[in-house]
């Protein structure tokens, strides 16, 4: 089982940085190295969405959703056990909640393959 919890949300205006972090508590079970890590977010009124994640075999933090390709970048460090979304360039419409997520799943990407989530933290982007 793994705990999980994000941090660094607030209000950045468009154009700007903001990067957002989440803690993993392993409770039981394989280690936080073991499991393919992964960012998601809701805007009011739409559907969780696919960020990007890092999968747990190789480590690797390649695999983004079209939306923030080139913008946004995931870092994650298993010394640590924290994952962390860099947000760079903004804009209006990445305003949500960013939710942090883990699965055992090593090519998992659809909300419904994730097995633990963190509460959220809110985005806002000003114009």
């Amino acid at each position: 089982q793994v705990q999980l919890v994000e941090s660094g949300g607030g209000l950045v205006q468009t154009g700007g940085s903001l990067r957002l972090s989440c803690a993993a508590s392993v409770v039981s079970g394989r280690t936080f190295s073991g499991y393919t890590m992964a960012w998601f977010r809701q805007a009011p009124g739409k559907e969780r969405e696919f960020v990007g994640a890092c999968r747990w075999l190789s480590g690797a933090c390649l695999y983004y959703g079209d939306s923030v390709k080139g913008r946004f970048t995931i870092f994650r460090d298993n010394a640590e056990n924290t994952v962390t979304l860099q947000m760079n360039n903004v804009k209006p419409e990445d305003t949500a909640v960013y939710y942090c997520a883990a699965a055992k799943s090593l090519g998992a990407s659809r909300s419904d393959e994730f097995d633990y989530w963190g509460r959220g933290t809110q985005v806002t982007v000003s114009s």
